[in-house]
């Protein structure tokens, strides 16, 4: 029986849990915080957006930003986390895994999966399991991993 992994996670803070037996109870492999991602837009950021001329005129107006501060902060956050799974799978540290992730996160992390760390993906859950407690987060798992 191989090694499984389960990652509970939303944008600001991320758990692995491991299991080595079909039955098994999780043991805990990491824990990641990112306190960025709880912090407010207008902390993010340092000062006004820039100005550019019209192409046309005379007139100014702000730029705009393509991602706002906050969410690229979780998408940061999100490539984090699958580093660290896909450095785990590269050195055959488990042999597939689950995650339990809010829905905006979510889709996050599935644009940073690799097509090898998709292989190993047995089960997406598009639900925020990160205030629960480990016992209540193997309920939330097939009997038999």
């Amino acid at each position: 029986m191989s090694v499984v992994w389960v990652l509970v996670a939303d944008s600001s803070r991320a758990q692995i849990f491991s299991g080595n037996a079909p039955r098994d109870s999780l043991q805990e492999v990491a824990t990641f915080t990112h306190a960025e991602s709880r912090m407010h837009e207008q902390e993010l950021t340092s000062d006004l957006p820039g100005r550019a001329f019209d192409s046309g005129g005379q007139g100014r107006h702000a730029m705009g930003q393509s991602v706002e501060p906050k969410q690229q902060e979780a998408i940061v956050f999100a490539k984090q986390i699958v580093d660290y799974l896909e450095t785990g799978r590269k050195r055959s540290q488990y042999g597939k895994f689950y995650v339990f992730a809010a829905p905006a996160f979510l889709g996050l992390l599935r644009k940073q999966y690799t097509p090898a760390l998709v292989s190993v993906l047995v089960q997406e859950v598009d639900k925020d399991l990160t205030q629960m407690e480990v016992g209540e987060i193997r309920n939330h798992l097939p009997a038999y991993l």
